[in-house]
């Protein structure tokens, strides 16, 4: 949609009249306001986790007001009568006060939880539109980067969050958060007499992990969102393959007033979601619990579904240590606290440069691509997602044994064994699919859609009718930009020169990594919608073939409209 005739209302025309005639930010204000933004829906998921995190500042705010990180001891004698004349700390009686005795308290306690479920859930999903649609690619690395950190910090917001009420859930949590730190070896025990100022549970960890929670991970977290949006702004949104959409071009509606108003309501939405859920779906009644004793432990105590990765690595891990020179090294501890999650994100924040240096391709991309054009990074999604998944559902194995009545290690075992076996599964199946939904878009290409209308020749033959396909589904379809081709280990120029890119070890892994994500099904048309075939480039090809074929080295930068390239 073009700005060039954006009208804006007299009224805000005076009132910016008047701003400019003091600040001088007309000029700034006029290009914010002619931004153009993509319309597709993917593109608001992140907007979910902007305006949750708003959510959570203002509710957070209206808690801090009544809240007392302290653990010294009291009796209380509050509204909850089940709970009166029990001696507990003061966290969780003002916790018991927030919930029953301020007006609202109980209601902006379960925002304040949902919203941060929110937050974490729409924040995961975004990453994932993100990788599966390769929007991490050059010019926008740091961006993604800056992703991961936010994903790690909230990780460890919800932690502290959920752990400020001094309820026996939350205690249980930071006992598990003391043993993952007395876990790492040398600096382990120094670490947890850090935080929790002595031993175990201390009476310093509370207002110590209230100062994090409310002013330290808020503030680096708004600077990172902060950094994010400008970058964003600078770069320019990525878009969706679609008829007009090029490297070079943002096809959209302006700021003002399209998205600023869909921004607005958008916010009201998510507010009214939360409410609902506050009002109608109770989440951690800690009334219920109890106050925190370290001498009792509750059943089916699970933490919120982010932190369900670590829970799960711990309740798989066999009991392994290693004892010598005096010391233990608990690897029952150390391997799971550090190895999954770490596998997670110092994969995720590796793979751009891991994919450019595989695919050797350096252009600049403003075009997504569709999850299926990219067989090898999509399969990879999927096996991380059931990496996850495995972890996920061990964190509540408990559960799980109770309500299906099979026995606790049973299910332990079997997440033992699926850990290994499920990834490799989701891989290897979602590779499949993917070639064999690029097939599919072939076919299309070359023949039209199936229309189910049956008709005979004149020589007795029946056929069915395909209609053709429409310039917005062609613009789609031909989208598709194959990886190119290195030259094979041992190869030589037309001089006898080996290829630099394919010596040594490394080189050889460069091209099994190439070849991985160059196997693709080529795109082949004559430009009416009739062709005639398609060929598939396997991963164990030595040259390249087909319509696909680039030189080694960068990728082309610039759109050629051409199909297949």
């Amino acid at each position: 949609m073009s700005t060039d005739n954006l009208e804006i209302p007299k009224a805000l025309s005076g009132t910016g009249a008047w701003l400019d005639d003091r600040f001088h930010g007309a000029r700034g204000v006029r290009v914010l306001m002619r931004k153009v933004f993509p319309d597709h829906w993917s593109f608001m998921l992140g907007e979910i986790a902007l305006w949750s995190f708003v959510i959570l500042l203002l509710t957070g705010t209206f808690l801090s007001f009544f809240f007392v990180p302290s653990t010294a001891e009291m009796v209380y004698h509050g509204s909850y009568a089940k709970l009166d004349g029990i001696q507990m700390s003061q966290a969780y009686s003002s916790t018991l006060n927030i919930s029953f005795d301020v007006r609202g308290g109980l209601l902006m306690r379960e925002i304040h939880h949902w919203a941060a479920d929110l937050f974490m859930a729409s924040l995961i999903i975004h990453m994932l539109r993100v990788f599966f649609t390769g929007a991490y690619r050059k010019p926008r690395e740091i961006n993604w980067l800056i992703g991961i950190v936010l994903f790690t910090l909230g990780l460890l917001e919800g932690l502290f969050g959920y752990s400020l009420p001094d309820d026996q859930l939350s205690g249980a949590g930071l006992r598990i958060l003391e043993g993952v730190l007395q876990g790492i070896p040398i600096v382990g025990t120094y670490l947890a007499f850090f935080l929790f100022g002595g031993p175990f549970p201390g009476n310093s960890i509370i207002p110590r992990l209230y100062i994090l929670h409310v002013f330290l991970i808020p503030g680096i977290i708004l600077g990172l969102i902060t950094a994010h949006l400008f970058i964003m702004f600078h770069q320019k949104h990525t878009q969706m393959p679609a008829k007009g959409n090029t490297e070079k071009n943002v096809v959209g509606a302006p700021f003002f007033p399209y998205f600023l108003a869909k921004g607005q309501a958008w916010f009201f939405f998510i507010f009214g979601a939360l409410v609902l859920l506050a009002t109608f779906a109770q989440i951690n009644p800690l009334w219920l619990y109890g106050p925190y004793t370290p001498v009792a432990i509750s059943s089916a105590s699970q933490p919120d579904f982010y932190m369900g990765l670590l829970e799960g690595s711990l309740r798989i891990m066999p009991s392994w240590e290693i004892n010598g020179f005096g010391h233990t090294l608990t690897l029952s501890v150390l391997i799971p606290a550090l190895l999954p999650l770490g596998l997670v994100l110092t994969g995720a924040a590796l793979w751009p440069f891991f994919e450019q240096w595989a695919t050797g391709d350096k252009a600049i991309h403003n075009i997504n691509d569709r999850p299926r054009n990219a067989a090898v990074r999509t399969a990879t999604g999927m096996a991380t997602i059931t990496f996850y998944g495995v972890m996920w559902a061990e964190g509540a194995n408990d559960v799980i044994a109770d309500k299906l009545q099979i026995p606790l290690y049973t299910i332990t075992w079997i997440a033992r064994v699926m850990i290994f076996v499920g990834p490799a599964i989701a891989f290897f199946v979602t590779k499949r699919i993917c070639l064999g939904l690029q097939r599919k878009d072939n076919e299309t290409l070359l023949h039209g859609y199936e229309s189910g209308i049956i008709r005979q020749l004149p020589n007795g033959e029946f056929i069915e009718v395909h209609r053709p396909v429409n310039e917005e589904a062609r613009a789609v379809l031909e989208a598709k930009r194959p990886t190119a081709l290195m030259p094979a280990s041992g190869s030589e120029d037309e001089n006898g020169i080996p290829a630099p890119s394919s010596k040594g070890l490394l080189g050889k892994a460069r091209v099994r990594a190439n070849r991985a994500f160059a196997e693709t099904v080529v795109l082949e048309t004559n430009g009416h919608g009739h062709g005639d075939g398609h060929e598939e480039i396997e991963a164990g090809d030595e040259h390249p073939v087909g319509a696909g074929q680039l030189p080694a080295g960068d990728a082309a930068e610039e759109d050629t409209g051409l199909p297949g390239l």
